[in-house]
């Protein structure tokens, strides 16, 4: 029933999402080149697991979801100009992002650089332009200090810059959680922070709330590291083993793919504990973190 009724939630909060990126780029006064590279990424396909984690939160708190639409939107846009610049020559050099061809392999470099530039800054504009009846003035300012908080270098720029550091050496655990925390890690947390934002919610919910992204956001992760030994090409839509080839250190080269395995059920497990100290009606936040351990792509 609980599975039912996400598949329903996501189904319709995907499709409102969708409408949303595509009429935000759509009605931009853009030269048509930019409009497009940035569309082709946005439309690429995806879990968009990171809005749904928004809308999630806000459903716990029994608010109306609509509210969380332009900072979904905004995020998914963070997200998607993230990994544009990160399939770059100059950083992964990747030919292949969810079975497609990369942004840079389609529409050249520059272009592909300039559309993630485009949608980073879009982003504060699309959070900006939520509706007054939905966010006061003071709401939505601290919702873009969240998203600039996540995005920059105490964010996911400085997970990506840790990241390179870090490539062709053997890395500590804790080393490899920061990348992780940072990287991947900060914006799945602006997520459900930003929909407690929306709520209104108290500091003390806000905090439980952070501490189950932040172990959502290492589950994540390492499931992504066994799935980059253990999946199929056809379905996580990149090479098998990249990260072996390019000789980083992952969850299962650390902790062997049993110990990885173990840590993936332990962040599981911490992060549902923390759910339930929230008092909230979290089951479809749940439901997003059984996704997460159990994702084959």
């Amino acid at each position: 029933m609980l599975q039912q009724s996400f598949v329903s939630f996501s189904e319709h909060h995907k499709q409102i999402l969708e409408n949303q990126l595509k009429e935000s780029i759509s009605k931009l006064n853009a030269p048509p080149a930019v409009k497009e590279s940035m569309l082709y990424s946005l439309e690429a396909g995806g879990k968009r697991i990171r809005p749904m984690l928004l809308f999630a939160t806000l459903a716990a708190f029994g608010e109306d979801t609509v509210k969380g639409l332009w900072t979904a939107a905004a995020i998914e846009m963070v997200h998607t100009y993230s990994l544009i610049h990160d399939d770059l020559p100059s950083m992964d050099d990747d030919d292949l992002r969810r079975g497609k061809p990369t942004n840079h392999k389609i529409f050249g470099e520059a272009f592909a650089i300039l559309a993630g530039d485009a949608l980073l800054t879009y982003s504060f504009q699309s959070v900006a332009e939520t509706p007054d009846e939905f966010a006061s003035a003071e709401i939505k300012l601290s919702l873009i200090k969240e998203l600039s908080k996540a995005s920059g270098a105490e964010g996911m720029v400085g997970g990506q810059v840790a990241d390179i550091n870090g490539e062709g050496q053997q890395l500590a655990l804790e080393d490899l959680e920061y990348i992780h925390l940072h990287k991947t890690g900060k914006l799945l947390e602006c997520s459900v922070v930003s929909g407690a934002i929306l709520a209104q919610a108290g500091q003390e919910t806000v905090q439980a709330l952070s501490r189950f992204a932040y172990h959502l956001g290492l589950a994540f992760q390492i499931r992504d590291d066994i799935l980059d030994l253990e999946g199929t090409e056809d379905k996580i839509g990149k090479p098998i083993g990249s990260d072996e080839s390019k000789n980083k250190s992952t969850y299962p080269s650390l902790l062997t793919m049993e110990g990885a395995k173990e840590a993936l059920d332990s962040h599981i497990k911490a992060a549902k504990e923390k759910l339930r100290e929230t008092g909230l009606n979290t089951e479809l936040l749940e439901a997003i973190t059984d996704l997460i351990a159990s994702r084959d792509h």
